[in-house]
């Protein structure tokens, strides 16, 4: 369920101010990024000003429509590129119950990030873009949903696929779920070719 729009306004300060600037600072209306992104000028609005909070695959697909990275949204630019990424605890609010932290430098073609899942996270997860996406599961059980197919994934199962497929990803067990997960912000080479993902088993 998602929180009230009062309730929302705050828990993640200064992303909505940036999803603003981004979207003038690339000419586009309200009406044309909310396009875009598959949210009505409504929704995009409230998430501008602070009163819906975005889950992650809303930040994702904002982050490829601007043409930044989700950790730039959050304001999680290191002052200079490290290779190296140090692990540490989940910290700050949940975006409609997920939880997620950088796992990968910030600026690269590649993102990674880690993600925990809640229960029942499905809502409005049903994403088609360009580009590539693996996942890998830790913890918990995922249910990854390419196309018109399902599939249920235990720790050490992972998927790659297209992001041209239709996908949905939920934690259908009351535990959640934690996961690896990148993207590319680029459309992969076999876009055109895409029909469907592909699933890896241990």
């Amino acid at each position: 369920m998602n929180p009230p729009d009062d309730l929302a306004a705050g828990e993640l300060p200064g992303v909505a101010p940036r999803l603003r600037d981004l979207r003038r600072g690339r000419g586009l209306t309200l009406e044309t990024a909310a396009q875009r992104a598959g949210l009505s000028p409504a929704h995009l609005s409230r998430l501008e000003t602070g009163r819906r909070q975005p889950s992650l695959p809303m930040l994702l697909q904002l982050a490829r429509i601007y043409g930044t990275t989700v950790s730039e949204l959050l304001g999680e630019i290191p002052p200079e590129r490290d290779a190296i990424v140090r692990g540490r605890p989940f910290e700050g609010p949940a975006a409609d119950g997920w939880l997620y932290q950088q796992a990968g430098g910030s600026g690269r073609a590649m993102q990674a990030l880690r993600v925990r899942v809640p229960y029942g996270a499905q809502g409005d997860l049903v994403r088609v873009h360009p580009g590539e996406e693996w996942l890998y599961v830790l913890t918990g059980r995922l249910r990854v949903t390419l196309g018109e197919t399902v599939h249920d994934l235990a720790p050490g199962d992972g998927a790659h696929f297209d992001s041209l497929t239709p996908h949905r990803i939920a934690a259908p067990e009351p535990e959640g779920a934690e996961l690896l997960f990148v993207h590319t912000l680029l459309q992969s080479p076999a876009a055109d070719l895409c029909l469907g993902g592909q699933v890896h088993r241990r």
